[in-house]
């Protein structure tokens, strides 16, 4: 029905075997969801609509893995948390400001309208991601392999503080041990070339603030060591 597994709280777990409505995860807030098909679903979860429309909408914190695909306006006003998805219809990611999204699969029009926080990862299997995607606040990054981010990224502008290869890996199996995804399985089992193929949807705001914030972290931690204290000042984490 509408609002399947709303407002989940830390501690708490929903797993479905079947599909989900309208504003699935809507405002989940540290819990736990995982929407896998039926057993007795013979199709393409990558081609079949699992949850619908307006999922995860301001969902602050927790975890969502969902093994199919999901309507419109897939993560709307997502704030901070973190989701895996096999497909969106348009809209994805729209006004999202914090949290992290991998969509395994193709993306409906207008991707990213208004993003202004948080990572977008996109497996872009058709090299046709950049038509469908809102490039008006977000800039469009490769997935570079985790030696090579570390030798040319500056780590002030990192998700998370982690490699974009690790973070991303390290959802795609969360999403098959919780789903059984057997597209997840297919990604890892040819990760490098599956690697290559993944888009990162990188908002510039983000990046800005990443780099002021860790700027302004190095400028206290420098201050106080010049005046003999050991313990750098605290910052806050992004998002």
């Amino acid at each position: 029905g509408q609002s399947c597994g709303a407002f989940l709280a830390p501690g708490s777990t929903m797993y479905l075997s079947g599909e989900a409505n309208d504003y699935t995860g809507k405002g989940l807030s540290g819990g736990r969801s995982a929407v896998r098909p039926s057993i007795d679903f013979r199709g393409d979860a990558t081609k079949n609509i699992i949850i619908g429309n307006t999922a995860l909408y301001g969902a602050t914190s927790g975890e969502a893995f969902f093994r199919g695909v999901a309507g419109e306006r897939f993560a709307v006003r997502l704030s901070g948390a973190t989701t895996v998805v096999e497909g969106t219809g348009d809209h994805g990611c729209e006004y999202m400001t914090g949290g992290t999204v991998v969509v395994l699969g193709k993306t409906g029009r207008n991707f990213a309208a208004g993003m202004s926080g948080g990572i977008a990862y996109v497996f872009d299997e058709d090299g046709q991601f950049h038509k469908r995607c809102n490039t008006a606040q977000v800039a469009l990054d490769k997935v570079l392999p985790a030696d090579e981010q570390a030798a040319s990224v500056d780590r002030a502008i990192w998700h998370k503080d982690e490699a974009d290869e690790l973070l991303l890996k390290k959802l795609i199996e969360q999403h098959h041990s919780w789903t059984g995804s057997l597209r997840a399985r297919e990604i890892l089992d040819d990760w490098a070339q599956a690697r290559a193929k993944f888009i990162k949807v990188f908002p510039n705001e983000y990046k800005r603030a990443l780099g002021e914030i860790n700027a302004s972290k190095a400028k206290d931690e420098t201050i106080a060591k010049a005046k003999g204290d050991k313990k750098p000042a605290k910052s806050v984490p992004a998002k």
